[in-house]
């Protein structure tokens, strides 16, 4: 499918993990490392995708809550990693999530994404998060430096209301005071994302790095950078960066 023309996009909204952050991976690992289980960054980065894709289930298939699917993401992580669930792994785990209440485990920026922002910005282009999370996701975009380049950040445990329920991502556009089909929303799992976006009358592009979702119903890209690049041609450059089902295989 094709990605929106660059100039009906006046405001892109933004998931923020999986999008602009993902799992701090060093820390994951060493948490594991530290109970005996034998673990690596990279591996359980690369680990992230499959499991993500295998989480992502429609409404009423048993993970009715955000915090649902992150319990059984981060199980599935280890497993396709190739770590059997122990109680070292549990303790892990835990130990993890007492530390992401607290602070957010989401803090890798992947390469190219503050870039991208800027970029949106510098255009003219409104932008503003809308994700799922605990409450943390201000205090995140402040320690990474780029808050200031939202209108709007809403956190499901702040509104109390998450994706996909449409209400949240129509409580973004009401408090930018602007028309669905005048946005664009970027997220990472489809029947969150997706799903949610539309009931709310907006466009929505998956942000699918490894092309996993090559059965999707809507236009891919590989990264935010990428979609930039569509959005904001490079100087002397142009063309569509359009991820589609071919080149996904």
């Amino acid at each position: 499918m094709d990605l929106p023309s660059p100039e009906s996009v006046h405001t892109v909204l933004l998931d923020a993990g999986g999008v602009l952050v993902r799992p701090d991976f060093e820390r994951v690992a060493a948490a594991l490392r530290k109970r005996g289980v034998d673990a690596e960054a990279a591996t359980l980065r690369a680990s992230e995708a499959p499991a993500k894709r295998e989480v992502d289930r429609p409404a009423g298939e048993g993970l009715a809550t955000d915090e649902e699917r992150g319990f059984v993401y981060f199980n599935l992580l280890l497993r396709h990693a190739g770590i059997a669930r122990s109680d070292a792994t549990d303790a892990a785990l835990a130990e993890l999530k007492a530390w992401h209440d607290r602070h957010c485990l989401w803090e890798e920026v992947p390469e190219g994404v503050e870039g991208a922002l800027r970029r949106l910005r510098a255009s003219g282009r409104r932008l503003a998060v809308v994700s799922n999370s605990n409450g943390t996701v201000r205090r995140l975009l402040e320690r990474l430096g780029f808050l200031d380049l939202f209108e709007e950040v809403l956190d499901s445990a702040v509104e109390g209301v998450e994706k996909p329920d449409p209400r949240i991502f129509r409580l973004a556009l009401e408090r930018l005071g602007v028309p669905p089909e005048e946005a664009l929303f970027v997220g990472d799992i489809y029947h969150v994302d997706v799903v949610g976006g539309r009931g709310a009358g907006l466009r929505v592009v998956m942000v699918d790095e490894t092309g996993l979702y090559g059965d999707a119903d809507c236009p891919r890209v590989r990264s935010l950078a990428e979609l930039a690049d569509h959005l904001v041609p490079p100087p002397g450059q142009g063309g569509d960066f359009l991820l589609d089902s071919e080149t996904a295989r």
